[in-house]
């Protein structure tokens, strides 16, 4: 079973060097907000929804598994601020609008979520649950549950608002969620082995 209270794998690594415990800490914060960005390049367009399909999810909930809560939002946050800033860290698109409209176009319940799943799976891993294969599945998976829910809330939303896309929820299903279920389980299948796997390197090295 989880442990109710524990460290994630960063404040591990940043322990066993107290000098630059602070430096550790704050250059894995930026590494995530630049591995989102890096990720967000790596997208697939697909004809039947302005959704597109990345790598995005999977890195926001595994820096978030190796970061803990507040230090995983904070770089989701560094990451959706970049955008706003104008900085070209935002998946590329035809027809979504760049820079901080992206965040009112049919894609920012997605990009607005990343804060929140990032806490949460975050949370998670500070009770134990990146310590075991299993348990990071279930931390990962909660936070994608919260991308989800946010996305096609405010895809369902902006189709009603703006009449670009069919209207309503059932819509909003078929175009921002069926489409992805397969392909983000089998990466967070992939992805939900790392950290455990770091883990195990860690005791070893102890």
């Amino acid at each position: 079973m989880p442990a109710s209270s524990s460290t994630t794998l960063v404040n591990a690594l940043a322990a066993r060097r107290i000098e630059t415990a602070r430096g550790i800490r704050i250059a894995s914060l930026l590494f995530i907000t630049v591995l989102t960005a890096a990720a967000a390049q790596v997208s697939i367009p697909l004809p039947f929804t302005a959704v597109p399909l990345t790598l995005q999810p999977m890195v926001v909930l595994l820096g978030a598994l190796a970061l803990g809560s507040r230090l995983g939002a904070a770089s989701q946050i560094l990451y959706l601020a970049a955008g706003l800033a104008g900085l070209p860290v935002f998946a590329a698109s035809a027809t979504l609008p760049p820079g901080p409209l992206r965040l009112i176009g049919p894609t920012g319940g997605y990009l607005m979520a990343y804060p929140l799943a990032a806490f949460l799976t975050g949370y998670l891993a500070e009770r134990g649950f990146d310590r075991r294969y299993m348990t990071s599945v279930l931390a990962m998976l909660a936070g994608l549950l919260i991308i989800y829910a946010a996305g096609v809330t405010w895809l369902g939303l902006f189709a009603r608002a703006t009449n670009v896309m069919p209207p309503g929820m059932s819509a909003a299903f078929l175009t921002g969620v069926y489409p992805f279920i397969l392909p983000d389980l089998i990466k967070l299948a992939i992805a939900a082995g790392l950290v455990p796997a770091l883990w195990h390197l860690l005791g070893k090295s102890d």
